[in-house]
C-alpha cells in the first residue's frame, strides 16, 4: 500500500544521505534535470498540473533521490536495504476531484524502464477525496512483494487482465489489481475499473475521485537501482 504524504510519520534518514544524494544525482540524466531532490518529502509542481513526490515513508529506508524534467520525464535512484516492508512510493500525481458518476472518461498512459532486480511494483494509486478507499493497479512487479488482502478472482477491464485483491489496512480499504503479466508501457482505461468496483461489486458508492498517482512502490533496491518514467499522463472528462 502506498502512503499519502499528508499522514506520514517522521523517519530519520541514514547518516550517509549526503553521499547517497550525490550518487543519486549522478544516476540522473546526463543533462541536469529541471528539478531534483533527496529530501524525504521532496515535492515538485509541474507547469501542467502534476505533483511529484519523493515520498520515503517506510521504516528502515535507505537513500533515495528523485529528478524530473516534467510529469512525463522523471525518475528515481533508490538504495534501500534488502529487508521486508515498503520503504517508499515516489510518484507523480494528478488531481481529478470529480464524483465517479460525473466522469465520462478517465484514462492514463505509461512507459517505464525498471530494474530486473530488487523488490518493487510499478503501480497506479487512486484515492477517493476522503482517503477512505485506495485502488492500486500494478502494471509490473519484481521480487518478494505482494498485495494486501485476499484474492477475489480475475477480471479483464480497462484493456488489461488483472487478479483482484481486497483488503483493509486499518485506515482505509484497499482494492489491488495485479496485471497478470508484466508491462513496461501501455494505456489503462481506468474508469471501467472504478465503475466495476461500484456497480458490479458494490464495494463503494459514488465516491469523488481525488488523486491518480503513478510511481514505484519500493521494498528493496540494495546497491542502488534506477527507476525511469519515460512518459506518463492522465486525462479525464
Amino acid at each position: 500500500m502506498a502512503r499519502r504524504t499528508r499522514t506520514l510519520s517522521r523517519l530519520a534518514l541514514a547518516p550517509a544521505a549526503a553521499l547517497a544524494a550525490l550518487i543519486g544525482f549522478a544516476a540522473a540524466p546526463a543533462q541536469a534535470a529541471a528539478w531534483s531532490s533527496s529530501d524525504q518529502w521532496g515535492t515538485y509542481n509541474t507547469s501542467d498540473g502534476y505533483t511529484l513526490y519523493n515520498n520515503i515513508w517506510g521504516s528502515g529506508a535507505g537513500s533515495q533521490s528523485i529528478w524530473a524534467n516534467s510529469s512525463s520525464d522523471w525518475g528515481v535512484w533508490a538504495d534501500h536495504p534488502d529487508t521486508g516492508g515498503i520503504k517508499s512510493y515516489p510518484n507523480a500525481k494528478k488531481v481529478v476531484d470529480k464524483p465517479l458518476t460525473s466522469l465520462s472518461s478517465l484514462t492514463s498512459t505509461y512507459n517505464v524502464t525498471v530494474p530486473s532486480s530488487g523488490a518493487y511494483n510499478t503501480s497506479y494509486d487512486i484515492w477517493d477525496s476522503d482517503y477512505d478507499y485506495e485502488v492500486m493497479l500494478w502494471v509490473n512487479h519484481t521480487g518478494a512483494v505482494g498485495p494486501l488482502g485476499s484474492a477475489q478472482g480475475t477480471v479483464t477491464l480497462g484493456g488489461h487482465t488483472w487478479t483482484v485483491y481486497k483488503g483493509d489496512n486499518g485506515s482505509n480499504e484497499v482494492f489491488s489489481f495485479l496485471r497478470t503479466s508484466d508491462s513496461a508501457s501501455g494505456t489503462v482505461d481506468i474508469l471501467p475499473i472504478l465503475k466495476w468496483i461500484k456497480d458490479t461489486k458494490g464495494w463503494w458508492g459514488d465516491e469523488t475521485i481525488g488523486d491518480v498517482q503513478f510511481g514505484y512502490e519500493i521494498t528493496s533496491s540494495a546497491g542502488g537501482l534506477d527507476f525511469r518514467t519515460n512518459s506518463f499522463g492522465v486525462s479525464f472528462s
